[in-house]
């Protein structure tokens, strides 16, 4: 570990001389809204028209802006080296996709920009490389891989692959043996994040598209037969068919799965926020034919989470009874449920089936515990052993019982294992274990007292033997959809603890650490309590000598824009700096983005008086104070974004440059736009790797670092 450092009055002094450096000017066109009875006024509305050449102007000038300021900072260059170094240790595989005796996944290689597709013959055979997305012949530019299935008969595999972290979804169909395209080039097919489902036969496959002028919504599951027109498919579940199985509301998500052994198919349909969902069945002969009859056997009054077909019967995990889930099986044929798998102290999160078995990954005292069924009732619940406590990030199902696994901790690697019920782990070399300067950092899990008396878990990673040293702290959360922070090794992030620093994740509620009641403890009109719960957390870490106000930073992205935003809002005196990367900060305009209504069962509507109440309340761009002493803010977007428009994080650090633009002594507000990313999904290696040592190196700065403090002439 690199020395800890203490706090410099120089940093602060460097501070101020580039923070009064005056910022690109912003126009306020103030534009008012009445809710329910209140004004709202919004001086930065015209930044909405993203297409317009005054907003992309405004965000190539503060781009540049932030840009100059990055470049004064010392240290900056030799922590991104660093990074890279961490980054191009060893080989990091992942996506495992066992395929008639062969295994799909994705790899990087040190020094690669994005992950390539792989073969492999078996779990020890050779293995080669069989798309690089970066140079996909008959498709022309760079690109990542969003999702792909292989064929049962592992001679195709179906791949979505969008440019520039966009999301945008061509689907298209490679012959494994040849490593050659076939004609498919399907368009707007960027909602299969779970893949798409292939007949048993290998002729074709159902998939979802969305409409060309929507992104998220609208959507429906199509039927491709290989080699036909994809203009010719036709929408057989979702929005635009309706027959039978009722009206489909606008941000409903559809997908059909076949299953080898069932005359069956089943449809699964993800409510709004996708934490409730309808399973329909149908005959797939029937449906193949254009003549089925969809009879939906689960509804969101059963609360479930996700269901597997497995001949005739759904297996369902469902929080009706207990928000910790209890494994369900559903008659497709209809009747009531039977209990496979009672409710326990464990949350369970998710269930795969194999041959014969199924296997069941539960969340007890934050890491992961897995439970291997007989689907022939001819044996007991089985415990696997694991051998670390962490997180099984994937599991697959092998031949002869055994599973694939790839699993990583806060301070352990991830690794690939094959596991079978009765015998212990063995590792395999899909993913080959590199070396990390691990010696001395350690991880504990406390429990953290809330404003209202709930215990909230906070997970810290740090030097061993320096409890109530004070040292330079990252602080993160994210709290929304039921999402669980589970235990998880990033390479990169030894770059922060070699800076003699810790890394803390509040575990608020909004997430679903602790079962589906953790996540609606903080859900619309409750979800104060998500932002209550981090600030919690950051005054337990000051007040237990982990960090001080002066070393603490807070970050959070996309959703957990919400919770770092109103941190700063309500408690800006605990922290020196904070992130908000990619983050939701208008929470009154969100419903009207392109991704806005699958989040209204989320976040709430504004047209609910209510939730308004609870939204006008925390939003950070609307209670952002003049005058208010913040903590110095790097304020971080995508210009390809598809989830949270580019204007939102504009208009977030815009109010907060003027609200302390005449402060004495204001601290930077900085944006920082990267123009090759999006959301962060499908961002090269190289991108994410450069705004994690801006981001790093501007809380340095403020921590008074001294490797990071600029010249005290030195303006952005």
């Amino acid at each position: 570990m690199r020395p800890f450092f203490g706090v410099l009055l120089m940093g602060a002094t460097a501070s101020a001389v580039l923070a009064s450096t005056p910022y690109p000017d912003t126009p306020v066109r103030p534009v008012q809204d009445r809710y329910h009875g209140v004004t709202v006024s919004d001086p930065y509305r015209w930044m909405e028209d993203m297409r317009s050449a005054e907003f992309q102007q405004w965000l190539k000038a503060q781009a540049q802006y932030a840009s100059a300021g990055l470049q004064t900072l010392p240290g900056r260059t030799a922590l991104r080296e660093r990074l890279g170094q961490l980054m191009d240790a060893g080989v990091s595989t992942g996506g495992y996709a066992p395929t008639a005796g062969q295994i799909l996944f994705l790899k990087r290689e040190p020094g690669q920009n994005q992950r390539r597709l792989w073969l492999r013959e078996g779990l020890a055979g050779p293995e080669r490389q069989v798309l690089d997305p970066l140079n996909v012949p008959g498709l022309p530019g760079k690109h990542s891989i969003d999702f792909y299935s292989a064929s049962p008969d592992g001679k195709r595999v179906a791949l979505g692959l969008s440019a520039g972290g966009s999301e945008d979804s061509t689907l298209v169909v490679l012959d494994l043996a040849r490593g050659e395209l076939l004609s498919e080039r399907i368009p707007h097919a960027g909602l299969n994040q779970y893949g798409v489902s292939w007949l048993a036969d290998g002729s074709g496959f159902f998939y979802n598209r969305h409409p060309q002028d929507e992104r998220y919504n609208k959507s429906a599951v199509y039927f491709h037969r290989l080699g036909a027109d994809w203009k010719q498919d036709r929408p057989v579940f979702g929005w635009g068919t309706g027959r039978g199985q009722g009206q489909f509301e606008i941000a409903d998500l559809p997908y059909v799965y076949a299953s080898k052994g069932s005359r069956w198919a089943v449809a699964e349909l993800l409510h709004g926020d996708a934490v409730d969902r309808s399973y329909f069945v149908a005959p797939l002969a029937d449906l193949l034919q254009g003549q089925a009859r969809w009879k939906r056997v689960i509804a969101p009054k059963d609360r479930v989470t996700k269901a597997v077909l497995d001949g005739e019967r759904l297996l369902a995990l469902s929080q009706r009874q207990d928000p910790r889930r209890a494994l369900l099986v559903y008659p497709a044929a209809g009747g009531k449920p039977q209990t496979l798998l009672a409710p326990s102290q464990q949350v369970l999160l998710e269930i795969e089936k194999g041959e014969g078995q199924l296997l069941v990954r539960g969340l007890d005292g934050g890491v992961s515990r897995l439970t291997q069924l007989d689907l022939n009732g001819k044996a007991a619940p089985q415990t696997l052993t694991l051998p670390f406590e962490g997180t099984v990030r994937e599991m697959a199902a092998l031949p002869d019982g055994e599973w694939l696994l790839r699993m990583d901790g806060w301070v352990n690697p991830a690794q690939t294992l094959v596991v079978r019920a009765g015998q212990p782990a063995r590792a395999v070399d899909l993913q080959p274990q590199a070396s990390y300067p691990l010696e001395g950092l350690s991880a504990e899990r406390v429990m953290v007292k809330s404003h209202d008396g709930v215990q909230v878990p906070l997970s810290i990673v740090h030097p061993k033997g320096h409890a109530g040293m004070a040292r330079p702290t990252i602080l993160t959360g994210y709290g929304a959809y039921g999402m669980v922070m589970e235990p998880g090794f990033r390479p990169s992030r030894l770059g922060w603890l070699e800076q003699g620093g810790r890394f803390a994740v509040c575990h608020v509620r909004g997430g679903g650490e602790l079962g589906e009641a953790w996540h609606r403890g903080a859900h619309i009109v409750n979800k104060q309590n998500t932002v209550s719960d981090f600030i919690a957390c950051a005054r337990y870490l000051i007040a237990k000598g982990y960090t001080s106000p002066q070393l603490l930073a807070g970050t959070g992205g996309s959703a957990g824009g919400i919770t770092i935003g109103g941190a700063i809002n309500q408690a800006p005196e605990l922290f020196a700096a904070a992130q908000a990367a990619v983050g939701v900060s208008d929470m009154l305009r969100m419903e009207l983005t392109p991704n806005g209504a699958p989040n209204i069962a989320e976040f709430g509507t504004v047209k609910s008086p209510r939730h308004f109440k609870a939204m006008f309340a925390l939003s950070p761009f609307h209670n952002v104070k003049d005058g208010q002493v913040y903590p110095a803010v790097i304020v971080t977007t995508g210009a390809n974004d598809p989830r949270v428009d580019a204007w939102m994080p504009a208009k977030f650090a815009a109010r907060l440059q003027a609200a302390t633009a005449k402060n004495a002594a204001p601290k930077p507000v900085w944006l920082r736009v990267d123009y090759e990313a999006g959301h962060g999904m499908g961002s090269s290696v190289s991108s994410q790797l450069d705004e994690q040592a801006d981001v790093w190196s501007f809380f340095l700065w403020q921590m008074g670092h001294p490797a990071y403090q600029p010249a005290a002439a030195a303006k952005p």
